[in-house]
């Protein structure tokens, strides 16, 4: 048998969300794993958060997993504190978040719509392409991006990502382009953004961003 990998949670990178709030672990990224999402989210210091609060609005099922420390989640109305091998399923819609209760907390977190093919979804490239960005790798990042786009080129969220990404780096015409079509893909979605999101600071003074926001 080749191509199998055998790895520990140690080896996996970690990578900050761009607001330093959280901290993933790109597990299906590292070993490019295809039949679902699965991914670890860390809580370096007891007080951190590992889960974002949020709902799956889409289908998506999740189920996690407490690999290391402990984690208090919310699930729905209910709050409950797990330690390391507990299992915490998440139905379609339910609400749920958690903060890490002991340093260094790593909760796997695993995840797919019933019934329908997995497809990576474009946030976990855009997450990475960021962070590497922040280190001052923009190879990679921009490696990243292009993944995301060639594997999703239809996704309005992918577009508006992209066109944050090349506002950042200065490539301001790219950036225009990527806006267009986030805004041709889902203007009600993309709208609320185009006032406060920071990555799109240096458009904001060129004409054609007024044009596009009319």
């Amino acid at each position: 048998m080749s191509g199998y990998e055998v790895l520990s949670i140690d080896d996996l990178d970690q990578f900050e969300s761009s607001d330093g709030t959280m901290v993933l672990s790109p597990l299906r990224r590292r070993v490019g794993f295809r039949p679902f999402g699965v991914n670890v989210w860390v809580g370096r210091r007891a007080g951190d958060r590992v889960i974002e609060e949020h709902r799956e609005p889409y289908g998506t099922e999740e189920l996690y997993v407490v690999l290391r420390g402990m984690a208090r989640f919310v699930i729905g109305d209910e709050e409950a504190d797990a330690p390391v091998g507990t299992f915490v399923h998440a139905p379609p819609g339910t609400f749920r978040g958690a903060i890490a209760l002991d340093d260094d907390t790593r909760v796997l977190a695993v995840g797919a719509n019933a019934g329908e093919a997995f497809t990576p979804s474009g946030w976990e490239d855009f997450y990475v392409a960021f962070a590497y960005l922040r280190d001052g790798n923009e190879p990679a990042a921009r490696a990243a991006v292009e993944e995301a786009l060639a594997r999703e080129p239809d996704a309005w969220q992918g577009a508006y990502n992209a066109a944050c990404f090349e506002a950042r780096v200065g490539n301001t015409d790219a950036a225009f382009e990527h806006l267009r079509a986030a805004l041709a893909g889902n203007r009600e979605g993309v709208e609320p953004h185009l006032a406060t999101d920071p990555d799109l600071e240096s458009l904001r003074g060129d004409p054609r961003f007024a044009e596009l926001t009319k």
